[in-house]
């Protein structure tokens, strides 16, 4: 008897698919993935020397790695001073998060247009392990959950623009969020929270979707703006992490 193919579970932050990756390309992504988690802290420099020891690579790949995150914006180099984390204060919040509502909805309308069943069944079991993730009551784990659920949304799109733009921008709201709190804070209930996101999904729903969606990223400002008329509880544990190095990455071109 045959069985239908299983959804795989797309996780964020990073989705640079490539055939051979290069020694810059995993650069990047460790770089990428290092700024989410907080282990390159916003705000803090980039030491060439240091980061290139632990990741095991030459300067020189580094460096081009380093340029692509600062055209991404995930970096800000400075002529004389080098590189430093981005960091993105609360004036800048709003227009972050219309510019996910663009890229969550414009995704949203695909999927439920034109998205297989296989790629919606990958939604819900990113849903599945944000349900997970509320269970331990540790606000990190919930919080990325939380962030791969949309992430693995748009990329169940299947237009690679939107993908790329999504894995920017996910990175960028971390690095908001550690930037205008002492603390990383989420909703108590978010897993329950974005079950209507899922149910709307599968309903394809294309109005209802986005409403959920629209309206699930407008109060997210307002939470991280202070600014929130209807308090919920939260899980919050200090926004620094213990200090964590680099691992080093196998770098298939470095001599």
């Amino acid at each position: 008897m045959s069985h239908p193919p299983r959804a795989t579970l797309a996780t964020a932050p990073s989705f640079s698919r490539v055939t051979r990756p290069s020694t810059v390309d995993l650069i990047q992504a460790e770089l990428r993935n290092a700024v989410y988690a907080g282990v390159l802290a916003v705000g803090s420099p980039i030491r060439e020397v240091e980061v290139a020891a632990q990741l095991g690579v030459s300067r020189g790949p580094l460096r081009e790695a380093a340029q692509r995150l600062v055209q991404e914006g995930l970096l800000i180099a400075t002529p004389g001073r080098g590189m430093r984390v981005a960091t993105i204060s609360p004036e800048r919040l709003p227009a972050l998060y219309e510019a996910r509502k663009s890229v969550e909805t414009t995704a949203a309308r695909l999927l439920v247009r034109s998205g297989t069943d296989v790629a919606i069944t990958g939604v819900r079991h990113a849903h599945d392990e944000l349900v997970a993730a509320n269970r331990t009551g540790d606000a990190r784990r919930v919080g990325g959950a939380d962030l791969n659920l949309h992430w693995a949304l748009v990329a169940a799109a299947g237009n690679p623009w939107l993908t790329r733009w999504m894995t920017t921008l996910i990175v960028e709201v971390r690095m908001a969020t550690f930037t205008v709190s002492d603390e990383y804070v989420v909703r108590k209930d978010t897993a329950e929270a974005h079950a209507v996101i899922v149910e709307r999904l599968e309903a394809r729903d294309e109005k209802g979707l986005v409403r959920a969606i629209t309206t699930m990223l407008d109060g997210a400002v307002a939470r991280l703006l202070g600014q929130d008329q209807k308090p919920v509880e939260t899980l919050e544990e200090p926004a620094d992490v213990p200090e964590i190095t680099l691992g080093p990455i196998d770098a298939p071109d470095e001599p």
